[in-house]
């Protein structure tokens, strides 16, 4: 590996990308050689030895300062993870150019609500975007339109890891600028490296920035939130991880334990297949994390600069289009946790976590359950429940063209329960959805539901024209 990865190296002719480049790879060697000495070791979790949070390693959202000093957002920066494509809803481009509200995109809104707290407070939060080599030239043609608003953003780019051949243990790519294809990017744990080798946390703590509040792109409930920012400050945390209590929907999220006294993150991929039944269970573990998290800079530059930040190596197998078998190292951000002093977990409303990773996700977002404010999404006032319509789309508006030729328009869903829709069915105009609604069009049928509809309680099948309701 090592002299493969040299040969990749000198594959670069410009001396100043050379160096960038073999730093990066100076990276993915590491990783990769702890990657085989675990494996060698066969070092894994010892289930015997995890215990669920103690009290004081998880404060509660209602626990936190009513009082807050708005001057302290002149501490604090904001980091969107936008790594993303989109790939899984059908897109080719950043996952986070999708509009999904009110004709705005994820990026739009983040903009919106970040302008809103400068201005209102006369504060500089800056916004920081964490870009892949997916998205990153997507991301900077996008954020030319946002020139003249009153904030500044800064983008930057994760590293780029080399696909490893699964059956040799080499890197796929034969030179640095092999096709797309043979790299990947090594996961949002790669945070950390990627802000310190692109001079972005030097440059944020130049500009007397202490806290980053970090989130994936893609959930739309991550707004600052003052209330966790004063907390941190209080407190001398210098790490905290949002996360929010479990709901079946939600079985396979991170969870944070408590591990030989230590608190750390512990994801699905990390619990060997005997155990994996015990880590879906609500009972042990209670809450996931949202990846919504407060980091403190000093005390990361401290970690960076001094031992380093070695996070649990999750490996995702992957086949190629041509077939090959390959597998990635990746990490995550709330492994971090565990290098931090005085650091810890807050159980934050639902509310702060609204990702879209599919359509059904979508519909929700776009229907009139939510409205904007200042960018951020807030529940209708006139939906009697504080909970959310469970909403399970079938395979054909599994990607964004076929959601918006089968929804004429979004319907109106503010009384909704729950909606189950399978097979090909298409939606009119003006249509009302309330209670539970199930509508499954079978193999070779198709359903439309006509404009000004309004269906309650109702299960649809078989081939229909509603005209007969």
């Amino acid at each position: 590996m090592r002299n493969e990865l040299n040969r990749l190296v000198n594959t670069v002719s410009d001396p100043a990308t050379r160096k960038a480049f073999d730093t990066e790879m100076q990276s993915f060697f590491y990783l990769f050689t702890r990657y085989l000495a675990e494996k060698a070791q066969n070092k894994e979790i010892d289930w015997e030895r995890i215990k669920s949070p103690a009290a004081d390693q998880i404060v509660s959202y209602d626990d936190l300062p009513a009082t807050t000093d708005p001057k302290s957002l002149d501490r604090l920066a904001v980091l969107k993870v936008n790594g993303g494509l989109g790939t899984s809803m059908g897109m080719t481009g950043a996952k986070s150019a999708l509009e999904v509200k009110d004709d705005m995109t994820f990026l739009d809104l983040t903009v919106r609500q970040i302008e809103h707290l400068n201005t209102t407070y006369r504060v500089d939060v800056p916004l920081i975007l964490m870009t892949s080599f997916n998205t990153h030239d997507d991301t900077l043609r996008i954020i030319k339109k946002y020139a003249n608003q009153q904030l500044r953003i800064t983008t930057f780019n994760q590293s780029r890891y080399p696909r490893i051949d699964k059956e040799t243990l080499l890197p796929l790519p034969r030179s640095a600028t092999d096709d797309k294809s043979k790299w990947y990017p090594p996961g949002h744990g790669d945070l950390y490296n990627a802000l310190l080798h692109s001079g972005v946390l030097d440059q944020l703590l130049a500009e007397g920035k202490e806290y980053l509040f970090v989130s994936n792109s893609d959930n739309l409930g991550a707004v600052v939130d003052q209330k966790i920012l004063q907390h941190m400050i209080d407190t001398n945390a210098e790490f905290i991880m949002e996360v929010t209590d479990k709901t079946k929907a939600d079985v396979k999220g991170g969870t944070l334990i408590d591990y030989e006294g230590n608190v750390q993150l512990l994801e699905i991929a990390q619990v060997s297949s005997e155990h994996v039944e015990d880590f879906k269970s609500v009972r042990k573990f209670k809450i996931f994390n949202t990846n919504n998290l407060w980091i403190n800079l000093k005390a990361l530059k401290r970690i960076m600069e001094n031992e380093g930040m070695e996070l649990e190596i999750i490996v995702n197998p992957k086949v190629t289009e041509d077939g090959v078998s390959v597998i990635q190292l990746e990490t995550a951000a709330g492994a971090a946790i565990r290098h931090f002093k005085n650091a810890r977990g807050i159980n934050v409303p639902r509310s702060r976590f609204l990702p879209v990773k599919s359509c059904s996700d979508l519909l929700l977002i776009k229907s009139d359950v939510y409205s904007l404010e200042h960018g951020e999404l807030v529940i209708n006032e006139n939906r009697m429940f504080g909970t959310t319509p469970v909403i399970k789309l079938g395979d054909h508006f599994k990607k964004i063209a076929q959601f918006q030729k089968r929804f004429k328009k979004i319907p109106k869903i503010i009384e909704l329960d729950h909606l189950t829709v399978t097979g090909d069915v298409y939606f009119g105009r003006n249509v009302t959805l309330r209670g539970t609604v199930i509508v499954v069009a079978n193999e070779g049928q198709r359903i439309d539901i006509p404009d000004g509809c309004v269906l309650e309680n109702r299960l649809l099948s078989g081939n229909l024209t509603m005209t007969e309701l």
